[in-house]
């Protein structure tokens, strides 16, 4: 019957055309597309309106919640409104969180089926492929979810990089609950695995370039060194970002940044391992180091 309306047609179409079969509930689909942010915006401005002796109250009341630990994130000015209504955070941040199980299970399902003489350290490593950010964020566009994601403000390279990535992890979740496991099968194996995932190419992929310039180094008994540095998103004061650099023989060679310190030194890994493989000018300088290095320390 929703489908005689006109309003209602539409949406349901544009999930058809993603999931592959009709949805039942689209409010979880909504949902699972709502970004913090929104949540967050209608927060503050909310704030805005009262008057300053509710602000007072408000942040009292904030203080109080926070000091009891009922919400970590409760001292932000915004997290209650006082005497005109309290709103609770609403995102897709707890069905992010059920996809990201569901989907784990799901993948390590499929890859356990395709790959019947690997060992588990195979498909854990290509089950670690699929479901990072990366990876999901690159799916998720490709279904288009990223124009139908509900979210305030620019798209930065901060967390909201993984937006998109985070939503599709969201959607999973609303599909085990809308439709069950079996969906969630049939969704993952017809609309992503054989449209937007090469199992193959994937299983061929370097994934830890840490490991990959550490082994670098040691097989030519190179010296080196991460350094790590901490600062604050603009975006978001209460992120910690971090910024990693790789130096070889003392010459920095990568360099990165990430939301914790394993991510900021694999993006820094991944550069330097690119250029000590094609920049035949570093290579040159780091050999000449070492040697230099060798005759200091006779």
């Amino acid at each position: 019957m929703r489908l005689l309306f006109v309003s209602e047609k539409k949406p349901f179409l544009r999930l058809k055309s993603i999931l592959g079969f009709y949805p039942h509930n689209i409010k979880l689909y909504e949902l699972a597309l709502m970004h913090k942010s929104v949540s967050h915006y209608e927060q503050e401005q909310r704030y805005k309106q009262l008057t300053p002796r509710e602000k007072r109250e408000a942040r009292k009341q904030a203080a109080a919640e926070a000091q009891k630990g009922k919400d970590g994130a409760a001292g932000s000015k915004g997290a209650s409104m006082g005497n005109k209504g309290s709103s609770s955070h609403i995102s897709n941040e707890r069905l992010e969180f059920l996809g990201d199980a569901v989907l784990g299970a799901i993948v390590a399902d499929i890859l356990y089926k395709h790959y019947g003489n690997k060992q588990e350290g195979f498909l854990t490593t290509l089950r670690s492929k699929i479901v990072c950010r990366s990876t999901l964020n690159q799916v998720a566009i490709g279904l288009g979810l990223d124009k139908l994601v509900h979210h305030v403000g620019a798209v930065t390279t901060g967390h909201n990089s993984f937006m998109n990535g985070n939503a599709f992890e969201a959607f999973v979740g609303a599909i085990y609950l809308d439709r069950g496991y079996h969906y969630c099968y049939r969704f993952l194996e017809e609309q992503v695995f054989q449209k937007h995932i090469d199992i193959s190419s994937m299983a061929k992929q370097e994934i830890n370039f840490k490991s990959a310039v550490i082994e670098w180094c040691q097989k030519y008994q190179y010296r080196f060194e991460f350094r790590q540095k901490e600062s604050r998103d603009s975006q978001n004061s209460n992120a910690p970002v971090f910024h990693s650099s790789i130096f070889i023989e003392g010459i920095p060679c990568g360099t990165g940044d990430g939301y914790s310190k394993k991510e900021s030194d694999q993006n820094a890994a991944k550069q330097a391992l690119k250029r000590v493989k094609r920049d035949k000018e570093l290579q040159n300088g780091i050999k000449s180091n070492k040697l230099t290095h060798g005759k200091t320390a006779k």
